[in-house]
């Protein structure tokens, strides 16, 4: 299996749009109630549907960039505020976290050979 897409919720689309937009993604589908990107690289897709009631979304998506200190500098010029910048974690990843105009948390990270084989790898369970 590959996993194809992700969907978020959304308070406003329009302005959900245009952050996606400004952190580089491609819209591929767009309505008034839900929109689709293509990633800048590989083939995932992840998606917005427009939430019209209160909600609180816990989870967390990852966006992997190889450069991703100069990525985040390119972004803050564009005026994306980061919660945090680029930082080393204990689990050998680089990562930076925001959120967009909803709320949704995101992190921008850099793991390289550690994202699949990390030090702790499990064997293979059968």
């Amino acid at each position: 299996m590959e996993l194809n897409q992700v969907t978020l919720p959304v308070r406003d689309m329009d302005v959900a749009v245009n952050f996606y937009l400004k952190l580089g993604f491609t819209q591929i589908v767009d309505t008034p109630h839900y929109a689709r990107f293509s990633c800048p690289d590989g083939n995932s897709t992840f998606s917005l549907f427009l939430e019209l009631g209160a909600f609180k979304n816990n989870s967390v998506i990852y966006f992997e960039h190889e450069n991703l200190d100069e990525l985040c500098a390119q972004l803050s010029e564009k005026g994306i505020r980061f919660e945090q910048q680029p930082t080393e974690q204990r689990y050998l990843w680089r990562e930076a976290v925001l959120k967009d105009p909803s709320g949704n948390k995101i992190k921008l990270y850099w793991a390289g050979e550690n994202r699949l084989n990390p030090p702790w790898k499990v064997e293979k369970r059968l």
